[in-house]
This record gives C-alpha cells, structure tokens and sequence, in this order.
C-alpha cells in the first residue's frame, strides 16, 4: 500500500466527519503520524482499514472538544460546477447537499467510503463488522433514499 495514494483518501473521509478544511487536514496529518510512529502497525496486515480506524477515532475525539464547526455546510463536498451549466448544477448540488444532511453520519461516511473513497466493499465490511452483503444492501438503500430525494427535489 503507498501511503501517499491514501492521503487524499483519508482527507476526504476527514473532511466529511469534520467540516473543516484546516481541522481535517490536521487530524490527516495526525493519523499519518501516528500510523508511522508506530512500528507494530506496519505488520498490521489490513493497512488501509487501519488508517480508517485511527483517522475516524481522532474524528470522534474532535467532536469531544468543544468547537464551533458547523457540520451543516456540506459544499466543500462538490466539485465547483462547469461554466455553461451553472444554474442546473447549483439546483442538483443544493438538492444533493439536502440529501445527505438527511443521512446519519454512519450512512453519509458508507457512501462516502464506497463511492468518494473507493474502498472495497470487504474493507468496509470489516470496518462495520457486518458481512459484505450487508454492506451491499445498505449502499444500494441508501443510493436509492439520494435518488428518490434528488426526484423529489426535481418535481418541487
């Protein structure tokens, strides 16, 4: 496993808990660190999981501390849109943003996981302690609840 190809993953499964540029980019730097610092983790056989353990662990303790982050922006999270299609993607980027929000935050960090991240389903299965297929189901549930709020939006 290269580590720097995991970086950018690791920010942007951060980034997702946080919301916070600066405070995801330290708590990246952080599981990187402590990833390295310590020399039994470099014969953990499941690298990548591990990263994932100790990057959503430093998460949660920055929820412990009290802050003034607002998890409510998730902007940060789309790509800025093209020249000629501004308005329509603005539209779908506001109706996705409300969609997610209507996610828990175990929902929002599965898909993002799967579909930002692109980890394997069986990593994720071992991260949530669930079977594949488990996994699976839920992605395809939660991919469905996204395109029936992305319709609903649409018709409104």
């Amino acid at each position: 496993m290269d580590l720097k190809e995991q970086y950018d993953k690791i920010y942007r499964y951060c980034w997702i808990r946080v919301h916070n540029r600066e405070i995801a980019e330290d708590i990246t730097q952080e599981t990187f660190l402590r990833y390295l610092e310590k020399p039994e983790y470099h014969d953990v056989s499941k690298k990548l999981q591990l990263l994932y353990t100790i990057a959503g662990n430093l998460c949660k303790d920055h929820y412990k501390k009290p802050s003034e982050s607002d998890i409510s922006d998730y902007s940060d999270i789309l790509e800025a849109p093209g020249s000629g299609e501004l308005e329509r993607n603005t539209l779908t980027s506001l109706a996705l943003r409300q969609a997610l929000a209507s996610l828990s935050q175990d929902e929002r960090e599965m898909v993002l996981l799967r579909y930002v991240n692109e980890v394997p389903v069986n990593v994720i299965s071992e991260m949530y302690g669930i079977s594949r297929f488990s996994v699976n189901r839920r992605l395809k549930g939660l991919l469905d609840r996204l395109k029936d709020a992305l319709v609903e939006e649409g018709e409104s």
